[in-house]
């Protein structure tokens, strides 16, 4: 599933539930062509005709909502299929026209609604956060909640972060936590970096503590710790949707984060600093007792090489190498 922003869709949707106002989930399942949302992407209507998240880029919401009130009617679901045509892709702002599949399903009572207790259990995982798979047969409308571990095919689809259909029928709405991005070092480009994380879905965290560069007034609403690099990481547990890069170049803040990360199973690790630098960083792990095989996870200097100079050109570089690890 795309988590641009950590989307609340399935929390809106238990909450409109629970108010009594009726929801149902709308979820595209499959796509054809130049489709403006991939599978996963979801979109909560409220019986009140609201809304929250988008299944297109706006060209079929419409129809969808419409769908959405009757299935919470007569307490049926339903696959849609549409065809986005060249003309109404031009008139939503797309490039050219595809073909999207769109699951609907009412929450609460009926056999073929979205049980209220599964989809709950969906939000209290991610709540935690836990990843967590919603595996639906629309044949049959079979319906069952899904751990990493528990399902080869699936295992697959967490690890590429893709939701999509299976050749047995079988659709799988992944939902792992969000991606982090843990930045020690409130240096300048550390600015562009955080606020070009966040658009990619990353929940960026800053650590420095040095007052003077962590502080509110250079970084407005960015999640701050001041505690030492390494004793900071502890507390967050970076995991395997972890990306880290190290930025002061700094021995005494940015090595007690490498060691530390090294360590972790944070799927990326970059640090600034000349090829020199990193030489000496280097020697100073292999003396800590680093192997090789360690070492050579840390990608530095941090980025792809574009040429970049300025400080948000050399964001760029780095969130493209953060992609590119996570991705390929």
């Amino acid at each position: 599933m795309d988590h641009a922003a950590h989307d609340r869709i399935p929390e809106a949707a238990l909450d409109w539930h629970r108010a009594g106002r009726g929801a149902a989930l709308a979820t595209v399942i499959e796509t054809w062509g130049s489709a403006p949302r991939q599978a996963g992407s979801q979109l909560a209507i409220s019986g009140e005709g609201e809304m929250l998240g988008s299944v297109s880029g706006g060209c079929v919401e419409g129809a969808v909502i419409t769908e959405a009130l009757d299935a919470l009617a007569d307490r049926k679901s339903r696959v849609l299929t549409f065809g986005v045509s060249d003309e109404t892709a031009f008139a939503a702002g797309l490039a050219c026209g595809g073909t999207i599949r769109v699951l609907v399903e009412p929450v609460g009572e009926g056999p073929e609604a979205l049980p209220e207790a599964m989809l709950a259990d969906l939000v209290a995982a991610r709540a935690r956060p836990e990843a967590l798979a919603v595996v639906t047969t629309p044949a049959t409308w079979d319906r069952r909640l899904v751990a990493p571990g528990d399902d080869p095919a699936t295992d697959a689809r967490f690890k590429s972060d893709r939701s999509g259909m299976e050749e047995d029928g079988r659709f799988i709405a992944i939902h792992n936590p969000p991606l982090r991005l843990i930045v020690i070092g409130a240096v300048h480009i550390a600015q562009p970096l955080l606020q070009i994380a966040r658009t990619c879905g990353y929940a960026p965290t800053l650590i420095d503590p040095r007052a003077a560069f962590g502080s509110a007034d250079r970084f407005p609403g960015e999640t701050i710790l001041d505690d030492w690099p390494d004793e900071a990481l502890e507390k967050l547990q970076p995991d395997a949707r972890t990306a880290i890069v190290t930025l002061t170049h700094d021995p005494k803040f940015d090595d007690p984060a490498i060691r530390f990360a090294l360590t972790s199973p944070a799927f990326y690790l970059g640090c600034l600093g000349s090829t020199r630098t990193h030489a000496k960083r280097v020697e100073r792990l292999t003396a800590a007792g680093f192997t090789p095989d360690q070492i050579a996870r840390i990608h530095a200097p941090v980025g792809l090489d574009i040429g970049a100079k300025t400080p948000a050109e050399i964001a760029v570089s780095v969130m493209a190498q953060i992609t590119q690890t996570l991705r390929k």
